[in-house]
């Protein structure tokens, strides 16, 4: 795609002689909302660990705003524009929400995301700034979690595990927080998410992993569960909605 924030290329990665990611090429646009699903054990997670420069790839190449990032170490990542948030947000839990920002504001590039502009998107926040990480609940982390990833200035944010571990009513409150910064149009999101209903609803694209290689892919509005369904356990053979017109 010539208009693609992030383009990947024969991506491979493995633990040890385990391959979890084998030949992988996508691309997303800037703005664009992207979802990746799969089973556990399909490659999800290694995926965006290789993406954020924390695994190691074996071969391939990935692309940030037309420069080749792939040889860069993670904090380098970050400062071309590319932050994550983990699975189990992994906050500094002695610290205060807003000392949180700060620093991740500090290693991070300068640009619009500031503190109160990231407070602004993200509502769950002011109320508990000046918290400690360690006492908030599982929705506030993960709003903490994206705000501290904000705070570095992305022009891509990875999501591992959005919704996991998260009781219904925290799930809600991430994904109104999400909504508010899809709203803003600057970052394009990257979200593994495991609620495969609530993955079509919020993406505009999804992307099917099963055994480290995309089997499915193309607009969440073109298609179906059942499609999805099928793909994700193996049902059917390999294609691309993408392809077709």
């Amino acid at each position: 795609m010539s208009d693609a924030l992030l383009e990947v290329q024969g991506l491979r990665a493995a633990h040890g002689q385990l391959v979890a990611v084998r030949d992988l090429g996508f691309s997303i646009a800037r703005g664009e909302v992207v979802a990746l699903i799969g089973a556990n054990g399909a490659g999800k997670t290694t995926l965006l660990r290789c993406l954020a420069g924390v695994h190691p790839s074996a071969a391939g190449r990935v692309t940030l705003a037309g420069t080749d990032i792939t040889a860069l170490l993670a904090h380098q990542r970050v400062r071309r524009g590319l932050a994550m948030v983990p699975e189990g947000r992994r906050l500094f839990d002695d610290m205060s929400v807003r000392e949180n920002l700060r620093v991740a504001g500090d290693h991070g590039r300068p640009g619009d995301w500031t503190l109160p502009r990231v407070l602004e998107a993200l509502p769950a926040l002011p109320p508990i700034i000046d918290r400690p990480a360690g006492a908030l609940s599982g929705g506030q982390r993960q709003a903490a979690a994206i705000g501290r990833a904000l705070m570095t200035n992305p022009d891509v944010l990875l999501l591992d595990e959005v919704s996991l571990g998260l009781s219904p009513l925290a799930v809600e409150e991430v994904y109104r927080n999400l909504a508010s910064l899809r709203e803003a149009g600057r970052t394009s999101l990257l979200l593994v998410e495991q609620d495969l209903s609530r993955a079509m609803a919020f993406a505009d694209r999804v992307l099917c992993l099963r055994e480290g290689r995309i089997v499915l892919q193309g607009p969440a509005e073109s298609l179906t569960r059942e499609a999805v369904t099928a793909a994700y356990f193996g049902v059917e053979a390999e294609r691309s909605l993408e392809t077709q017109s």
